[in-house]
């Protein structure tokens, strides 16, 4: 698996160790995770990515976490050129939603990269998936919870739940030639204020940014989706946005 010294990665690692034969391929060797085989593999690297790949019966390939759309493009593009060259069984890429049909802004990057897959003849898998709860998680300052959000509904999902499903893909059979789009369950901040037992105040945007780009798709709508695929996968419920900030109330960002 690729990228497997980020969050994500860790996360798969940790629910294959049991299950299967596993090398992280990494770009710094010494922030690999432990107790499993390492192998150097840079996105930057086409030759690095070869050697990493070789002999890999499935790849599971995390997507860069580099912010510039050209040239994450072109590092995921290294990637599944790499897969090819080193005869990878099955490629299993975690994309975005979305991502099928649409190639602009958030998509851009994750529909090239399952173009590409497509044209390379690879047998695949895709994984679109939603924001991370991680990073939304409501907390109650000065006694409330605040949002510019419209009160409308998000399919956020936690990394522990994706990671989770991405580890079930990689072991389990039937999933070739599948695109699953993982949504979380619907939550708004609204409903996790009045789980919390605490008033709910809608806010101006603060000002331009990421986080006024995301509230005004929230607003718009945009992250409503819903699917089954994510809770198919699991074979059990996804954690709520409302059950991980009661179990944790001082915890998260208010968004």
């Amino acid at each position: 698996m690729s990228a497997a010294s980020g969050a994500l990665g860790r996360l798969v690692v940790d629910h294959l160790r049991t299950r299967a034969e596993v090398v992280a391929a990494v770009r710094d060797p010494g922030r690999a995770p432990e107790g499993v085989a390492v192998r150097r593999g840079d996105y930057d690297d086409p030759a690095s990515l070869r050697e990493a790949f070789d002999g890999a019966t499935r790849l599971l390939l995390i997507s860069s976490p580099e912010l510039d759309t050209a040239r994450r493009i072109g590092q995921h593009l290294n990637a599944v050129a790499a897969a090819g060259q080193a005869g990878v069984g099955a490629v299993v890429f975690t994309s975005f939603l979305g991502a099928g049909t649409a190639a602009t802004g958030m998509t851009e990057a994750y529909h090239a990269t399952e173009q590409a897959i497509l044209r390379s003849g690879m047998p695949y898998t895709f994984l679109r998936h939603p924001f991370y709860s991680d990073a939304f998680v409501p907390r109650a300052d000065d006694g409330e919870i605040t949002s510019s959000t419209g009160g409308r509904g998000l399919n956020t999902a936690f990394r522990a739940d994706l990671a989770e499903a991405a580890a079930n893909v990689l072991t389990g059979e039937g999933h070739l030639g599948r695109a699953y789009d993982l949504t979380g369950p619907l939550w708004s901040y609204p409903e996790v204020a009045e789980a919390l037992g605490v008033p709910y105040r809608e806010v101006p945007d603060a000002g331009s940014g990421p986080m006024s780009w995301i509230n005004a798709r929230i607003r718009a709508g945009a992250l409503e989706q819903q699917t089954g695929d994510l809770v198919a996968l699991l074979g059990r419920p996804a954690e709520t946005v409302a059950g991980r900030a009661l179990k944790s109330p001082t915890e998260g960002n208010k968004k």
